[in-house]
């Protein structure tokens, strides 16, 4: 007697596919540059940004060097940058990633070798799926320390952190609407700030970070 076999369809991941059957040293000499991602042979096309979403990026990531300027703990990478996680098999470029220096992964010129220690995503129409989606489950199972995902249409943050299990806890804001997390000592993200119509300058976010370091020294 011939066993029946079942064939269960192949899952795809959510977003623009543009390629399949694409190798990984294909996806990184053909698409990597070109805001595109790759999921276990699958090349997903990013969805255009747009101007409240490159606002927000700008400024959390001129929040975070100035951070590291005066507490050199790592660094903050912007996409397109590729973040390589071994299992599941995926190679997404985070908005933002943050490599502390005792990472136990190895930064390359193109792409991090490992898990960051935080990703954040900046949600954008088209994106949402992906984001609280398929990037949850691939960033926990992966070993990302930290996942922000920042959505500026519902003015909503929400940020994870692994727990004993290895699986994402939400985390709380304080009363006065403050984020904080012990991998970044000392460093505060005012939620509400994101907001804004107009974002902080340059100079003002500089003051603001001397300010919050300054208070713990």
């Amino acid at each position: 007697m011939v066993e029946a076999k079942i064939m269960i369809p192949r899952t795809l991941p959510a977003g623009e596919i543009i390629a399949m059957d694409v190798s990984e040293d294909d996806y990184m000499e053909l698409y990597a540059a070109d805001f595109c991602e790759w999921v276990d042979g699958v090349v997903i096309k990013m969805s255009p940004i747009g101007l409240k979403h490159d606002e927000i990026v700008g400024y959390l990531r001129e929040l975070l060097r100035a951070y590291f300027a005066l507490k050199p703990l790592g660094k903050v990478i912007s996409a397109p940058f590729v973040m390589r996680i071994k299992e599941p098999k995926s190679r997404r470029e985070p908005d933002l990633q943050v490599i502390l220096k005792d990472n136990p992964g190895t930064l390359h010129k193109t792409y991090m070798d490992g898990a960051a220690d935080i990703c954040i995503e900046v949600v954008s129409p088209g994106t949402e799926s992906t984001d609280y989606g398929d990037k949850f489950k691939e960033y926990e199972a992966g070993g990302v320390g930290e996942y922000w995902i920042i959505d500026p249409r519902r003015e909503s943050c929400q940020f994870y952190r692994l727990n004993d299990k290895q699986l994402y806890h939400l985390q709380a804001v304080d009363d006065e609407g403050y984020y904080s997390t012990p991998k970044l000592p000392a460093f505060k993200l005012h939620v509400p700030t994101l907001w804004q119509e107009e974002l902080p300058t340059i100079v003002d976010v500089v003051e603001a970070v001397k300010a919050m370091v300054n208070e713990t020294t």
